[in-house]
């Protein structure tokens, strides 16, 4: 009877190393996840800053963030693809520094030019950490994968949500002169990464030579409605972080800090938001969560917009938690669509969409706010998801 124990133990003794090295991994790449997104939400605070240090125009400071959201999710797709390629961890493992470096060296750059190199650079540490961190968050943790995608996906909302909070303090402790020292955490990351951080296993040399794009075409169906309705909720997602703050403190009267904060209240209840969903998409199903994302941010946007004071603000963190939702439910379907190219379908999914609702929307926004007031242009973006309600009932049952 005893040796029967053993033997079973002894069964069960690979699948406890699985989990364990899967939990493992999941905390690693979560608190990658928290500072890469930290940092990539950081020019929405430095904005203000840079407008009024460089002159720079609404349009320019929209063709910034535009250019952003290109290095840092555009990009995406083509890091998944080298890393379902190549398989290193240093795509991971590398981005927090090269992100935090780059990015915290914003409040010395002398001209709008070096602005634009720094911006940009950082991107690629941005770009190359998410597809490769979103398709490993969650190998060896079977069950419930909405719940512990839920979990990455949080942590960088939480980074985004911190952001801004992180970088304003540094405004008033040492001036923005001195910010490259906010690039320290990404560093101390980096080296964590590096030494705990095991390489993914890789497949086949045979299966290495091409990318197979069979598995993407059988289900481009379902996978280009996943695509446009992430698309949509990222033009709010992605505009209001750049802009937010500008918002808040040149048409309602806020302080910078106090423009920050409302910011980070924003994305802290995303991140809430995002854990919710992803815990109630393996109970409710993936496309019910996105209708009542879709359709529940309406009234709460409209709340912010129309109203003051402290109901404005509950309508903003309402929002944020509706509207976010969907950021891990949209992430596990596309992952269980395709499989086989798990690393592409998440940057398709987080950082190419993303990446594209900026790059069109942010300038867009930035050109109508130099011409109807910054008001007007984000209040439009509300009607966008109208759009989201009727294509997530087009989603497979």
């Amino acid at each position: 009877m005893a040796s029967e124990a053993a033997v079973q133990l002894d069964l069960r003794q690979p699948d406890n190393q699985i989990v364990q090295a899967g939990f493992l991994g999941l905390i690693l790449f979560s608190l990658g996840h928290f500072f890469i997104d930290l940092y990539s939400a950081a020019l929405g605070t430095f904005q203000p800053v840079l407008v009024d240090k460089l002159g720079l125009s609404l349009t320019q400071a929209g063709i910034l963030g535009g250019l952003s959201v290109f290095s840092a999710s555009v990009m995406q797709p083509a890091y998944g693809y080298l890393s379902d390629r190549f398989h290193s961890r240093l795509f991971t493992a590398l981005a927090p520094a090269v992100a935090g470096i780059f990015i915290s060296a914003l409040g010395i750059a002398p001209s709008y030019g070096w602005l634009i190199a720094l911006v940009l650079l950082s991107g690629c540490g941005v770009a190359s950490f998410h597809p490769q961190a979103t398709s490993r968050a969650t190998l060896g943790l079977a069950g419930n994968r909405g719940r512990w995608m839920a979990i990455f996906i949080s942590a960088g909302t939480l980074g985004l949500a911190a952001g801004p909070i992180y970088f304003s303090t540094f405004f008033s402790w040492i001036g923005p002169q001195r910010t490259y020292w906010a690039a320290l955490p990404g560093v101390l990351i980096t080296v964590m990464l590096l030494v705990l951080l095991p390489e993914p296993s890789r497949p086949a040399a045979h299966l290495r030579k091409h990318f197979d794009w069979k598995p993407l075409q059988a289900v481009w169906k379902p996978l280009t409605i996943l695509y446009f309705l992430v698309f949509i909720r990222s033009i709010i997602q992605i505009v209001f972080s750049q802009f937010l703050p500008l918002y808040l403190h040149r048409e309602r009267g806020f302080g910078l800090t106090g423009a920050s904060y409302s910011l980070a209240l924003y994305l802290a209840a995303g991140a809430i938001g995002g854990f919710v969903g992803g815990h109630l998409s393996d109970r409710l199903g993936g496309r019910r969560v996105i209708l009542i994302s879709m359709a529940g941010c309406l009234p709460f946007l409209a709340l912010f917009f129309l109203t003051s004071g402290v109901v404005s603000l509950i309508g903003l963190a309402l929002t944020g938690l509706l509207l976010l939702f969907t950021i891990p439910v949209n992430v596990v379907m596309a992952q269980e669509l395709v499989p086989a190219q798990a690393g592409t379908v998440s940057a398709l999914m987080m950082g190419f969409a993303w990446g594209m609702a900026g790059l069109i929307f942010i300038p867009i926004t930035g050109w109508a706010a130099d011409h109807f007031t910054l008001h007007r242009a984000l209040f439009t973006l509300g009607f966008f998801p109208l759009i989201g309600v009727f294509l997530s009932l087009k989603l497979p049952k």
